[in-house]
């Protein structure tokens, strides 16, 4: 209980107390600087990520860093397990990159913030319209070259076990014509979820597939494209095993 009570309180504190930051990196967008802001940011947010990771605990293997594309404009297919998944994805993952996320997150004080300044896009999964936008913007960012990650099960396990992807998800890569990135996260759901919201130190395992080329996908192809990521994903879940 006292390690995720202290986990909480440096939780907000740190973000709390980066208002600086936030308006460094606001001032080199002012001045057009618009790469060293892109730099700052990430490198902000990355080292923030890592140490709330270091925080809980977690002991984290990473296979397959060698598989992520040298382009920009990658999307990154994840399942999802607990909360801890974006930031085990900020810290591990080293390419810049947004999220689409929940639209709760972007109500929440501080992180929402960060989150628009490394061109996170909030989509609210009640709302088709809203939803059908989102993927539209992200669509746009990818094409852009902005690096996008994707939880297409659209909520967390509370088991483990994976549920059906939403084939929407897809199009983000499909239109825009850019490599997917499949993620197996294994073991973040034993940080918190699995412990009744308690935090404790867990074994993670992060694996990056080898990238999928949709440049010159079929309309069939694209059609088995959910299933086929999804079960890429799953091979490496110890339940599959």
């Amino acid at each position: 209980m006292f390690r995720t009570i202290k986990w909480y309180m440096k939780f907000v504190f740190s973000l709390a107390f980066n208002n600086g930051e936030l308006k460094k990196a606001d001032k080199m967008l002012t001045l057009g600087k618009n790469q060293e802001y892109e730099d700052f940011v990430y490198s902000t947010v990355t080292g923030w990520a890592k140490e709330r990771m270091e925080d809980c605990g977690a002991r984290v293997n990473v296979h397959g860093l060698e598989n992520i594309p040298k382009e920009n404009g990658i999307l990154f297919v994840c399942n999802h397990q607990s909360n801890f998944d974006i930031l085990l994805l900020l810290s591990y993952v080293p390419v810049p990159k947004g999220f689409i996320a929940k639209i709760e997150l972007g109500k929440f004080p501080w992180v929402n913030q960060w989150m628009k300044r490394i061109h996170c896009l909030f989509m609210d999964r009640d709302d088709i319209k809203q939803s059908a936008q989102i993927i539209v913007e992200g669509i746009k960012q990818m094409k852009s070259g902005i690096n996008m990650v994707i939880f297409p099960e659209g909520r967390r396990s509370k088991t483990g076990k994976m549920a059906d992807f939403k084939a929407g998800s897809f199009k983000l890569a499909t239109k825009a014509k850019k490599p997917i990135v499949p993620v197996t996260i294994d073991g973040t759901l034993n940080i918190m979820e699995g412990n009744h919201y308690i935090i404790k130190p867990a074994t993670v395992n992060l694996y990056i597939h080898k990238p999928i080329d949709t440049t010159l996908m079929t309309k069939e192809e694209a059609a088995e494209l959910p299933q086929k990521v999804k079960d890429i994903i799953e091979a490496k879940l110890p339940y599959m095993k």
